[in-house]
């Protein structure tokens, strides 16, 4: 098992050569350095065994992803993976075989989630290849990005601070 000097993850996944598939990216990279000091950035690819991998040992886990679900673009979907699970149509949105939704689906069954999974979905517009965000996805990516920082800071005790 890994031991991670964080107890808290924010994972972001996607392609930054496909388009709108790099969303999660740009959100990571709008958090950096507002983040609270006790949160690991990570991107990854999506790829459902370096997922697994990515989360050993972190107590929470926040994931960002880019979907296809036939929704207006920038919707923003949250899931908690322990609450419910991902609807049909995320796992048809990776372009791995064995993506987001299945690596969370056999963690599930492995007993291998973290204690907390959250999922941010955002839908994107243009999966075509290309490094530019869609217009209106570049828009929400602040949006996006305050809303997360205000769960992490919520989910991450201030340091110094006791608990009761």
């Amino acid at each position: 098992m890994t031991t991670r000097p964080f107890n808290t993850l924010l994972i972001g996944v996607g392609n930054p050569f496909r388009s709108d598939d790099g969303v999660a990216g740009a959100v990571i990279r709008r958090i950096h350095g507002e983040h609270p000091a006790a949160v690991q950035l990570l991107e990854e690819t999506g790829d459902g065994a370096e997922l697994l991998d990515a989360w050993k040992g972190a107590n929470t886990v926040i994931l960002i992803d880019a979907v296809q679900s036939g929704a207006p673009s920038a919707t923003l979907y949250r899931f908690d993976a322990h609450a419910e699970k991902l609807p049909v149509w995320f796992s048809h949105c990776s372009t791995h075989a064995f993506g987001v939704a299945e690596a969370i689906e056999l963690g599930r069954t492995l007993g291998e989630l973290p204690p907390q999974l959250i999922v941010y979905a955002i839908e994107g517009l243009n999966f075509s290849p290309g490094i530019e965000l869609s217009p209106e996805i570049a828009e929400v990516v602040p949006h996006v990005a305050a809303r997360i920082l205000d769960e992490l800071r919520q989910l991450t005790p201030v340091a110094g601070a006791r608990t009761l």
